[in-house]
């Protein structure tokens, strides 16, 4: 992972659940069964620079497993 999550991420929404879901064959391979969602929102974020940008990010997710895989989406929130 190339950046760091800071803080609490807000502004949550979910984006697919159940089929709509298209890794969901590969994400239970690797992490189990579960009710998985892929999910977006808001949060800082470190760089690997060490610059703190505001972007949003997505991830899956599933009850028992957690949050997996997060990925930062572009261009950055905070940019004028």
């Amino acid at each position: 992972m190339d950046f760091e999550i800071l803080g609490e991420i807000t502004h949550i929404e979910t984006i697919a659940s159940g089929s709509g879901v298209r890794d969901r064959a590969r994400l239970r391979r690797y992490y189990g069964a579960g009710r998985w969602r892929k999910l977006k929102g808001r949060a800082h974020v470190r760089l690997r620079d060490g610059t703190i940008r505001l972007a949003e990010v997505h991830w899956y997710e599933a009850h028992g497993v957690g949050k997996k895989e997060p990925k930062l989406k572009l261009p950055f929130l905070d940019t004028v």
